[in-house]
């Protein structure tokens, strides 16, 4: 076995494991799949989609996707933990720039109290 051949992987149902174009590495398949859209191109022999075509294709594949209702409920779910997580995320850089105020004398610079209740009763009353 040659180096070049011992440094592809090998997959593990498959007794002579990875041949041809999935042996090589990702950049290189690139590279030749690039050469190939571009000679497709020069020939006239790529197809180009229409605005139409896209949008046909596009909803062809919602549907098909959206069939997976286990699959979209993951979606779901994933996206409302993200947001759920950007929400306290929001809140907590919220909270943390209300207290870099600097203090002087056991009160925040420029206010006349350290506490919210202490906000709300001033506000209430008036300062003084």
């Amino acid at each position: 076995m040659t180096s070049k051949q011992a440094s592809h992987a090998q997959e593990p149902d498959s007794p002579k494991g990875l041949q041809g174009f999935a042996s090589m590495d990702e950049e290189r398949q690139r590279e030749i799949a690039s050469k190939g859209g571009h000679a497709a191109h020069e020939k006239g022999t790529a197809h180009k989609f229409t605005p139409e075509e896209a949008r046909e294709a596009g909803r062809k594949g919602g549907e098909t996707v959206s069939e997976d209702r286990q699959h979209m409920a993951e979606i779901g779910r994933k996206g409302g933990e993200r947001s759920h997580r950007n929400d306290r995320a929001t809140e907590q850089n919220k909270k943390q720039d209300r207290h870099e105020t600097p203090m002087v004398s056991g009160k925040q610079e420029g206010g006349e109290s350290e506490t919210e209740e202490e906000d709300e009763e001033i506000s209430k009353t008036g300062a003084q």
